[in-house]
């Protein structure tokens, strides 16, 4: 099977697009509604005192990987660190997906497909390049 290069580019820019109006989204969030990175934090992963001046931080640096992802620069930093993030996000809320019927827990399963689209783009990291940086 033979795939032709420009639909390979076009499909892993889609991908990365998606992937990064997520990111995106949640980095927003840690500046608009600080105090929710804080339960998260506690809640998720065990951090009692994350303070609302340490989600400014983490958001400010997340806000740069998640950039820097959507324009392709450093792919193997970029894109690694945001499949080392989301899998120990996605690890880390396993309680959810013990009872998926619960109050909102379905919504944790689509933490899968978007881990397998961060990992896709990883992988073919090289041959994600449109409108990417080299």
């Amino acid at each position: 099977m033979s795939v032709d290069p420009t639909q390979l580019k076009r499909g892993l820019f889609a991908l990365r697009l998606g992937v990064f109006i997520v990111f995106f989204m949640w980095t927003i969030d840690k500046f608009i509604n600080p105090g929710h990175t804080v339960s998260v934090f506690k809640r998720y992963y065990l951090i009692e005192d994350l303070g609302l001046q340490l989600a400014y931080v983490i958001g400010a640096a997340q806000l740069l990987l998640v950039l820097g992802f959507l324009v392709g620069v450093k792919k193997r930093l970029t894109y690694g660190a945001l499949l080392l993030m989301h899998s120990i996000s996605t690890i880390s809320t396993w309680q959810m997906y013990l009872d998926p019927w619960g109050p909102k827990n379905l919504l944790f399963f689509a933490a899968f497909p978007m881990l397998a689209a961060i990992y896709a783009l990883y992988i073919l990291r090289d041959a994600d390049t449109l409108l990417s940086i080299q």
